[in-house]
């Protein structure tokens, strides 16, 4: 029997078992091949829409379902906790201490927050005046914080790079400013964006455009700024180098690691636990029956359901492969694409991967997008807020969606203009 265990419910993990269900099935009813999902409980959360939840757009019962409910039939689900990988013996050992043994591993276990990495931050005011909004709980807290504030100085500040959707802390400044528009309250309210980058966004066309967002939308931007400490009392953002930043309310986006058993797992991952991966064929370092996929990589694409999406039409080929004892493809470019809420019912849409950064055009296709990129418009919103239905009826059941491609493509972009040559005397 051929065993393949996924380590991980969430996004990528639920997108890998379905697709693979679907290439075994034959397989799994003759009970020649045996997909295992472990997880440590059974609550699927859609993690876009917490960045809306704290404006009221959903509520938390909206955005949870079972989790085991989201497998295809066939796939095995085993809740649990892990303990660790022994790549050696190609087993996964369980806290409880039973073993589950693999053929073909996959590490689908996203990412955590550890905001108690960084000094006072879960000290005074944690979840009062210093909140988060990647969890569920946080976004529900922070909900009920906005809906009471009388106004102040609001500070946006991601703590260090990686995060899960690097744009999704700007996407919250956007969504402040329109939020406290119409409570009528915006000339009450300072809303600050503190960034460890040099500029708003990683790349330098989208940080232009989002640049000039920040101006429009009056929102003041504080660049390399490295959190040392929170002081929740004071109410102070403080760097490493000793600059503050004042608050009234915090909205952090604490630091993100890999999880704790990767760390366990002889060589399966770096520093911040994130497991060592072939950035094109998505093969782990450590073994070659063991690939990881989505936010628990250490890849340089970045850390959203998008990516996890186009890795897994890349991966069931290469696990296929894998199994049939051929070569394997490396076809993941880094491709990555979503919507960045603006505010006001418009949104932008960007697309780019590991060498092409988001670029202005149309998407999908030339000419006639429809959507358009780098571009505010109410049809990118509309998408934004469709995308749900999409996610839990298009996308975790593993289907492909008609007319994009795993990689990119630069049809319908268009290449910036060169910078102008500085005049000469």
């Amino acid at each position: 029997m051929n065993r393949i265990v996924i380590l991980g419910g969430g996004t990528a993990g639920t997108i890998m078992a379905n697709r693979l269900a679907r290439l075994y099935r034959r397989a799994i009813d003759a009970g020649r091949t045996l997909i295992t999902v472990i997880d440590q409980d059974d609550r699927h959360v859609y993690q876009p829409g917490l960045l809306l939840l704290p404006f009221g757009v959903y509520r938390p019962e909206e955005l949870v379902k079972p989790r085991q409910r989201q497998f295809a039939a066939g796939v095995e689900y085993l809740q649990a906790v892990i303990d660790r990988v022994d790549p050696n013996r190609d087993v996964v050992v369980l806290e409880d201490g039973r073993q589950v043994s693999y053929d073909v591993l996959i590490v689908a276990s996203g990412t955590r927050i550890a905001p108690e990495e960084t000094e006072g931050m879960m000290g005074e005011g944690w979840g009062t005046r210093v909140h988060e909004f990647y969890t569920l709980e946080g976004a529900t807290r922070l909900r009920d914080a906005l809906a009471q504030w009388p106004g102040g100085r609001l500070v946006i500040n991601p703590v260090d790079m990686p995060i899960k959707c690097p744009v999704a802390p700007l996407e919250l400044a956007f969504l402040a400013d329109w939020f406290f528009t119409e409570r009528g309250i915006r000339d009450r309210v300072t809303i600050t964006y503190v960034t460890p980058l040099d500029a708003a966004f990683t790349k330098p066309v989208a940080a232009r455009s989002l640049a000039h967002l920040l101006e429009q939308k009056h929102i003041e931007l504080v660049t390399e700024f490295a959190t040392g400490r929170v002081d929740g009392g004071a109410g102070q953002l403080v760097s490493w180098d000793d600059r503050t930043v004042d608050f009234d309310l915090l909205v952090s986006v604490p630091l993100h690691s890999g999880q704790e058993f990767v760390g366990r797992s002889e060589g399966l991952g770096d520093d911040l636990k994130f497991v060592l991966t072939n950035p094109h064929t998505l093969q782990a370092e450590c073994r070659r029956n063991i690939f990881a996929i989505g936010d628990a990589t250490n890849l340089p694409a970045s850390k959203a359901g998008s990516v996890a999406h186009f890795e897994a039409e890349v991966l069931t080929e290469n696990i296929r492969r894998y199994m049939d004892g051929e070569p394997l493809l490396p076809d993941f470019d880094g491709h990555a694409n979503c919507f960045v809420e603006t505010g006001f019912n418009k949104a932008l849409l960007i697309d780019f991967n590991y060498d092409v950064e988001p670029l202005p055009g149309h998407y999908p296709l030339p000419l006639v997008g429809p959507m358009s990129l780098l571009k505010e418009s109410r049809l990118n919103h509309t998408g934004k807020m469709l995308f749900r239905w999409i996610y839990w009826n298009v996308l975790l059941p593993g289907h492909d969606l008609p007319g994009i491609a795993p990689q990119m493509t630069m049809r319908g972009k268009r290449l910036p203009a060169p910078a102008a040559e500085p005049a000469t005397v």
